[in-house]
């Protein structure tokens, strides 16, 4: 497995990294991570598939790049993978609307099946798929033992449009995912969040997809304002740090959903993932320190199958936590670095959801508010 990365920042493209006996005739699978509006202006496609022409090529908008222990905007880096012994496939798939996530997360394994099957990394659309519907199907079709992970496309704090595409330009509504096939492939994950939880948990009464309406038989916006107090009149900017912790049933793992946006009318919030009826949901607040180290125990538990460390790393965040983090985002690449060692290459982005199990044993899940890492060597 070796790899080169090469990055486009104020106007020009330069090669970062490249490991001895690269030669990108041979590499199979491309990830090119990059700012909505660069994407658009640089139509950057063409230059990439000159670059490496038998490669899968994956391009996904975000909310914030990451690579070389730093977070940067407005760039994009392309990691070229040449693996020696595991064979890569992909798949697109259209998705006009979240109504449809269920029956594409079906189609992605069906297509992907097969001997040796050992991870599937998806990249989807931000804003039109259910990403929790998409994963339990993915889930129902897969083998326990394939790990699936990802992420979803970001558009910035703009949250006008995502843009995904594999072997052309991207564009809104696509869903791209990767199978990689082998025995002599080495995967790992982590996934953590950080945030402090509190007040009792309580039942969703009335939702619609990912619009809360009530919390047991209080309408959900006017709760969610008793429970800030002075930070309410910062909203709905000040959502970003208190998001709510959900569990689908009381026997279910929790997990975090970053509030999108409120309506004062209809006193409701939206969030970026499901929230089912009946489930129960829990306030949650940040704590700087805890987030920093959050990502430490990602990237502790991601290198956890490996005897050495991975060769690869792909680390993708939420906006939430970039938005709340500020200038301190840097540290929780920092962190996951400091844990994986420097012979580990880091690429990555801010996402608008992180697909990875929760912990080693479950199954794969959405998550919001968390560092979620995906590694990989071949041995």
């Amino acid at each position: 497995m070796k790899i080169q990365q090469t990055v486009f920042k104020n106007n020009q493209w330069k090669t970062i990294s490249e490991n001895e006996g690269f030669d990108a005739s041979k590499v199979n699978w491309v990830m090119a991570f990059g700012g909505r509006i660069v994407l658009e202006t640089i139509n950057p496609f063409d230059y990439i598939k000159n670059l490496y022409p038998h490669a899968d090529i994956i391009i996904n908008s975000t909310s914030g790049e990451i690579y070389e222990d730093s977070v940067h905007d407005d760039s994009i880096v392309v990691t070229a993978i040449q693996f020696e012994r595991t064979l890569v496939k992909s798949i697109e798939i259209d998705i006009n609307s979240h109504h449809e996530s269920g029956i594409t997360g079906e189609k992605i394994a069906e297509a992907l099946a097969g001997d040796d099957l050992r991870t599937i990394f998806i990249i989807s659309d931000g804003a039109r798929v259910n990403g929790s519907a998409l994963i339990a199907s993915l889930n129902r079709k897969t083998d326990e033992s394939v790990l699936i992970s990802g992420g979803l496309a970001g558009d910035a704090a703009r949250f006008e449009k995502t843009l995904v595409g594999l072997n052309h330009h991207p564009e809104e509504g696509k869903i791209v995912a990767i199978g990689l096939y082998s025995k002599s492939l080495s995967v790992g994950h982590g996934t953590m969040g950080g945030w402090d939880g509190f007040g009792p948990e309580r039942e969703v009464t009335e939702s619609e997809y990912n619009i809360l309406y009530k919390i047991g038989d209080v309408a959900a916006l006017d709760l969610y304002k008793e429970y800030l107090g002075k930070y309410v009149e910062g909203l709905p900017g000040a959502a970003l740090l208190f998001p709510l912790s959900m569990r689908e049933t009381e026997d279910a793992e929790p997990v975090v959903r970053t509030i999108l946006s409120i309506d004062e009318e209809k006193k409701s919030m939206t969030f970026a993932g499901e929230l089912p009826k009946g489930s129960l949901v829990r306030f949650m607040k940040a704590n700087f320190d805890r987030l920093i180290d959050a990502s430490a125990k990602a990237a502790q538990d991601a290198i956890q199958p490996f005897a050495s460390n991975p060769e690869l790393a792909i680390l993708v965040s939420c906006v939430g936590r970039k938005l709340v983090l500020g200038q301190r985002s840097e540290e929780e690449v920092e962190a996951a670095r400091e844990i994986m060692g420097d012979e580990t290459l880091i690429t990555g982005f801010y996402s608008y959801g992180e697909i990875s199990p929760l912990n080693p044993n479950a199954r794969c899940g959405l998550h919001n508010q968390t560092m979620t890492i995906t590694t990989l060597s071949e041995n």
